[in-house]
């Protein structure tokens, strides 16, 4: 039947291209030099041109007086109020991170879901805009008596 011979020997193809592929990858390789490390020049921070945050927390919260603290959003509101000029699109989210910040330094009291100053918060108040220097009190020592208290826990028999 076959006399043309087509189907009697079977041809094998030599995958030729595929090594060829391997071996362009290791030159590559080889050929690849390390990069020389860029200058980097100095930063400048920048300067924002509003006060420092607590200082805005802190005057909103004198001003706004609740008993029970203010809320994260009457602060960002009276601060907007009174800094819209200064201060950035994202100054909501700046002021969480930094209410919650003052609170776990103890700058200001977590009540609830609201915030107010702490005894330290206020005093630093008081001391930034009072720098008089203020007499020391001497500490009298406190004398406690002695008391000697004996028990007998002894059975008698």
């Amino acid at each position: 039947m076959s006399s043309t011979g087509e189907g009697d020997t079977p041809t094998v193809e030599q995958p030729t291209e595929e090594v060829k592929a391997t071996e362009e990858p290791k030159k590559v390789n080889e050929k690849k030099k390390p990069k020389a490390p860029k200058e980097k020049k100095p930063k400048q921070a920048k300067t924002a041109s509003h006060p420092p945050y607590f200082l805005m927390i802190k005057e909103a919260l004198l001003a706004l007086n609740e008993k029970g603290g203010s809320s994260p959003y009457a602060i960002a509101k009276y601060m907007e109020e009174k800094q819209k000029a200064v201060l950035p699109e994202n100054f909501r989210k700046i002021l969480a991170v930094q209410l919650k910040n003052s609170a776990a330094k103890g700058k200001l009291v977590k009540v609830r879901a609201s915030y107010k100053l702490s005894e330290a918060g206020k005093k630093e108040k008081a001391a930034s805009k009072e720098k008089k220097p203020t007499a020391e009190k001497k500490q009298r020592p406190i004398k406690r008596k002695a008391v000697s208290v004996h028990r007998c826990y002894c059975s008698e028999d």
